[in-house]
């Protein structure tokens, strides 16, 4: 009874429209969430634009889905509390905030691009000397110049992969996308000194895919992985169809940290434990990967492996169009400047010595 009373309190001092679930019903609702008539006693499952199925098998963790209310479609997340499920909407306040941080990545992409523009045309003029301590410094500048170009470029499009008008579909292979994606990482594992495995059903599924948002979605999970696996873990990526659905579940089984805490489910972008630990960031590949999912009309879990990291899986719809035109091919300007994506997205993990001359 008493930890029951913790949480109806806890409810009420979410700031964002929030509500409790029990038995598929719900029981309590928040006073930010009357402006969207969200009553008690009504079906939880009603409400799901994505995520039935995931939720019906949800029993631990943190599930990113998505709710229509009142014919609006909004992110939300789920973190079961005892007996109980808490449903907690992204509020319009985390869309004024990553909006804020796209001007502010617009603002810096321009010195930004002009500082890379230059060493494009410096560098090899240096390398030719020969220097061996010059080479090498510039190889760090150079990845610290990547690694500025992530950050910058997660900042400017967290907002827009929030958006669903900004999806570009064609009509490809998804599994040999991801295999591609996957395996292509691999072989830049040994210079981590983590083991990556993987397994995948190798059989070609055509369906609606945002390849740009698959890429980094993919990217941005085998990433934060990496965060929290330490040197000599391993990290395993499964893809696994179930009926229309197919599901890349990725979890650092031999870490001996926890991984990625579902614990502050409240803001999608804050830091966590806290700003002493790096390792959290800002969360903006978080926004991503629900991004990423929510537009292939799928969901994101996180939840403890058995081993005591983390466990990510992001489901996507596999979804079919007889539209011609949504089969052909989507030209669009690549976010990376048409550097290695492998290296831009692993930045924070790879040794300058990948970032040599050659990859200017």
């Amino acid at each position: 009874m008493e930890q029951t009373e913790e949480i109806v309190v806890m409810l009420e001092q979410i700031t964002d429209p929030a509500f409790l679930v029990k038995d598929g019903i719900i029981v309590q609702v928040n006073p930010s969430a009357s402006r969207f008539f969200i009553d008690t006693g009504r079906c939880v499952e009603e409400l799901l634009a994505t995520g039935a199925l995931e939720y019906a098998q949800f029993r631990d963790g943190y599930l990113a889905l998505t709710l229509k209310l009142n014919g609006q479609v909004y992110n939300a997340s789920v973190t079961r509390l005892n007996d109980r499920d808490l449903f907690v909407l992204n509020h319009e306040g985390d869309q004024a905030e990553l909006q804020s941080m796209a001007l502010a990545a617009q603002e810096l992409r321009n010195p930004l691009s002009t500082i890379m523009s230059v060493a494009d045309r410096l560098f090899p003029l240096i390398g030719e000397q020969n220097d061996s301590v010059a080479l090498e410094q510039i190889a760090k500048i150079n990845r610290g110049l990547f690694q500025m170009l992530r950050i910058v470029s997660n900042m400017s499009d967290a907002y827009r992969y929030t958006q669903n008008s900004s999806t570009r579909f064609e009509t490809r292979d998804i599994c040999g996308i991801i295999d591609e994606l996957i395996t292509g990482i691999i072989p830049l594992m040994e210079y981590t000194g983590i083991q990556l495995r993987y397994d995948s059903p190798r059989e070609p599924i055509f369906c609606l895919v945002d390849s740009e948002k698959l890429e980094r979605a993919v990217h941005n999970i085998i990433s934060n992985a990496l965060k929290f696996t330490p040197a000599g873990g391993t990290i395993e990526a499964r893809l696994t169809r179930r009926k229309n659905m197919l599901y890349l579940t990725v979890c650092n089984s031999d870490a001996d940290v926890p991984g990625i805490s579902p614990a502050n489910f409240y803001r999608q972008y804050q830091r966590q434990p806290g700003l002493d630990d790096s390792r959290f960031g800002i969360g903006l590949g978080m926004v991503l990967i629900h991004g990423a999912a929510t537009a292939h009309g799928g969901t994101v879990l996180l939840e403890k492996s058995p081993s005591g990291g983390t466990c990510i899986t992001m489901s996507i719809a596999l979804r079919q169009s007889t539209d011609p035109n949504v089969r052909a091919s989507i030209l669009h300007v690549d976010y990376a400047g048409e550097r290695d994506h492998r290296l831009l997205e692993l930045s924070d993990f790879l040794p300058a010595t990948l970032y040599g001359i050659e990859k200017i």
